[in-house]
């Protein structure tokens, strides 16, 4: 499978090799959900936390008599139907994080890059290099390639000066090569890749 190589003025410049056992695949939104959940899990902090009865501050005392009063017998300030009083079943500090194997998010990640390019929503650049860091040319380059929402995934050394030109562009990030995932990618309308990007991560995933 053969795709253009465009440079950052959106000419064409010659032609890359896609494995088809990657880019070919047939994408599986069951196995993109379950890679996506994962991810989000993953970085759920957990620290949430409500306090019980027995950690409420409060008195011991019974509020009122058991009987006589007319009213409804309690036994503490503390329980929840009371104002301040603790949370029943309320959530605590854990981990939210769950298994999934391994192949399972290799397989994720083919699938959606898989997805970007039957879609047509890849481009593969040259290069992403900049002489300089100023935001204001970058704009107008990405005019010209139709970039408004985009990932940009470069090799495992990105360039100092395009990275500081993105990121001031809103709906814009670029990531290097081993930081490639499946939210990043489908939370942007179009997927970049440098060559350099494309050899490694056929390279990784092959």
């Amino acid at each position: 499978m053969k795709t253009k190589i465009k440079n950052l003025e959106n000419k064409e410049i010659g032609e890359i090799d896609l494995l088809e056992a990657i880019f070919g695949l047939k994408p599986r939104r069951d196995i993109i959900a379950r890679m996506v959940n994962w991810q989000l899990a993953k970085r759920r902090a957990g620290t949430h936390a409500t306090k019980g009865i027995s950690q409420v501050s409060g008195t011991t005392k019974k509020p009122w008599a058991q009987k006589g009063s007319g009213r409804a017998r309690q036994g503490s300030l503390r329980s929840p139907q009371f104002r301040k009083g603790g949370v029943i079943f309320g959530p605590l500090p854990r981990d939210h994080a769950h298994a999934l194997p391994k192949k399972v998010r290799k397989l994720a990640l083919c699938m959606v890059l898989a997805s970007k390019q039957q879609e047509g929503k890849l481009i593969v650049l040259d290069t992403a290099k900049l002489d300089s860091h100023k935001t204001k040319p970058l704009v107008a380059k990405f005019k010209k390639l139709g970039l408004a929402s985009a990932l940009i995934i470069d090799g495992a050394n990105l360039d100092p000066n395009f990275t500081k030109a993105a990121r001031n562009i809103p709906h814009i990030d670029v990531l290097p090569e081993q930081g490639a995932n499946v939210y990043d990618i489908l939370r942007r309308d179009t997927l970049v890749l440098t060559k350099n990007a494309v050899e490694q991560l056929q390279e990784r995933l092959k």
